[in-house]
């Protein structure tokens, strides 16, 4: 692997060795890291910091190996996270990613019903993107929303009391 110490700037925005790794991008994810002190034990907390400003909402790989490198963590521990955290993803998702509560109060209050309301409005079934890239739908562990199931987040804010096809495309006429 290339260490990036010295890597050539090609242009203003790009470098040589990393596509979609911005001279600008690389800067918030120092930043980040700096942030936690380059702490290891922080390594959860970081990517989901990271991921939060990366287009698509994921982790690319040039990314992952960027995190390595700066944190001195070996590249395939950071896929073992990635890839064992729900709320993590290596594959693009889409400018909106809702995700849906998986506990056991929002199945018992409907979220299947929530669910498919939002695939009937939406056209997508769990873990696609529409057409255009907008939206994006998952289930995810309990964020913590009981008192409002059945619940969903868009990019981390969280709606509840969603009971009704009509509250359900409210909120989903917030992100058109």
């Amino acid at each position: 692997m290339q260490r990036l110490e010295g890597v050539r700037q090609m242009n203003s925005t790009k470098t040589e060795s990393f596509g979609i790794l911005t001279r600008e991008l690389a800067q918030e994810i120092d930043k980040t890291i700096n942030h936690y002190r380059s702490n290891s034990t922080k390594l959860v907390g970081i990517l989901l910091d990271i991921q939060d400003i990366i287009p698509k909402q994921y982790i690319p790989r040039e990314v992952a190996a960027y995190v390595s490198e700066k944190m001195n963590i070996p590249l395939s521990k950071i896929y073992d996270v990635i890839s064992f955290y729900a709320a993590l993803s290596d594959v693009p998702r889409a400018d909106y990613v809702i995700q849906l509560c998986d506990s056991v109060v929002c199945k018992v209050t409907g979220n299947t019903t929530l669910r498919d309301t939002i695939s009937q409005l939406l056209g997508i079934k769990e873990q696609e993107s529409t057409p255009d890239g907008k939206y994006w739908l998952e289930y995810t562990p309990c964020f913590g929303a009981c008192d409002i199931s059945p619940a969903m987040r868009i990019n981390g804010k969280v709606f509840g009391h969603l009971t009704t096809q009509d509250s359900v495309k409210a909120v989903l006429d917030q992100y058109r």
